[in-house]
């Protein structure tokens, strides 16, 4: 007899240009090799990378349901659309991984057993709980839906934060995002890059990646390599201000949104970043897969627990990161770090596997 294979489905809102995006595609690889059926369902048709042949897609849109009035009913509403359509087209998954907080609303309200959240953030800096007027009442509503199934944090510190912020609501883990190492390798062997002697970024123009502190800080080192920035986002038009008002156009490259950035990361001479606040920084993990230096902000979670002391610096001081920006400059292979092969795919899928199975 034929035994049943078991399955896995990731929900996530779309598959657009983002980490946590990337991160269902390959933790999707790592449980295909572990030997599970794997299942990929979006809200949304949007996609920005490439998909591979071993999954199975599904899209289910959550468009025509954006008239139903009242966001708690649509989602209710909207929850029961996706259970039918989960239970006649895949069955009963084994394993249901919510992503974002599209996927995690809808699921909150679903009746599929075997449902875990993975919180790609730290929630508390993401949502600005401290500066947010409606903090309490977007706490509630967090836990109301963060209280339903287990959670799943993308590194020790999301976790940290996470029960600082919400309390022992659920059981909650800690698990590093996986790291495709062949693909990333294979994907910077497609081309050299146009630039030499360069420093890279890559990140959204986004709050959290401060473009304004690493362009500030470019600014106060010698300026002896080019500094990429690589990404888009609703902060790119004041960068380019902030770019040109210190005369830097020169020297700052605005590359865009790369649907492949490893080439780019693969031949620079190191990368930074310069955020508040992370997940897990996966950038930081796929730099040191490709033998890149790193240096990175010390902030509350994820590069340090990826890199040694002597590549963080502290977040927001300009000067301190001038400082190591122009000492990396000056020596970039004092910032090389091992990766830890712990961050392979089917590794990390075991993890949610044991995680999983022992709840």
């Amino acid at each position: 007899m034929k035994q049943h294979k078991k399955t896995v489905l990731l929900v996530i809102n779309c598959l657009q240009g983002g980490g946590a995006e990337r991160v269902v595609l390959t933790l999707g690889q790592g449980f295909y090799e572990l030997g599970y059926e794997v299942h990929i369902l979006r809200f949304k048709p949007l996609v920005q990378y490439d998909l591979s042949p071993n999954f199975n897609y599904h899209v289910l849109k959550f468009k025509p349901y954006k008239l139903i009035p009242g966001a708690q009913r649509r989602d209710q509403i909207f929850a029961r659309a996706v259970d039918k359509y989960v239970s006649k087209n895949i069955g009963q998954p084994d394993i249901i991984l919510s992503n974002l907080d599209r996927a995690d609303s809808i699921l909150s309200n679903s009746k599929l057993p075997n449902i875990t959240y993975i919180i790609h953030n730290t929630v508390s800096l993401l949502y600005k709980f401290n500066k947010n007027h409606d903090a309490e009442q977007l706490k509630q509503r967090m836990i109301d839906i963060y209280a339903k199934h287990p959670c799943v944090c993308v590194s020790e510190g999301a976790q940290k934060d996470f029960v600082k912020s919400f309390g022992h609501i659920t059981p909650t883990t800690a698990i590093h995002n996986p790291i495709d190492k062949n693909s990333i390798q294979q994907q910077a062997d497609a081309f050299v890059p146009d630039y030499q002697n360069y420093i890279i970024h890559v990140g959204s123009f986004k709050d959290a990646k401060r473009h304004d502190v690493l362009v500030n800080a470019y600014a106060k080192t010698d300026q002896s390599m080019l500094l990429l920035l690589l990404g888009q986002g609703k902060h790119k038009s004041e960068t380019e201000r902030l770019v040109t008002e210190l005369s830097l156009e020169d020297k700052v490259i605005f590359l865009g949104f790369r649907d492949n950035p490893f080439p780019y990361i693969k031949n620079a001479q190191f990368k930074i970043l310069t955020s508040d606040w992370e997940g897990f920084a996966l950038v930081i993990a796929e730099a040191l897969v490709l033998g890149t230096p790193v240096i990175s902000t010390n902030c509350p979670s994820g590069p340090s627990e990826l890199l040694p002391e002597r590549n963080l610096m502290p977040m927001g001081d300009v000067d301190a990161i001038a400082a190591k920006m122009q000492q990396a400059m000056s020596n970039p292979q004092a910032f090389r770090a091992p990766f830890d092969e712990a961050l392979l795919p089917a590794k990390i899928a075991e993890k949610y596997v044991e995680f999983t199975q022992n709840l």
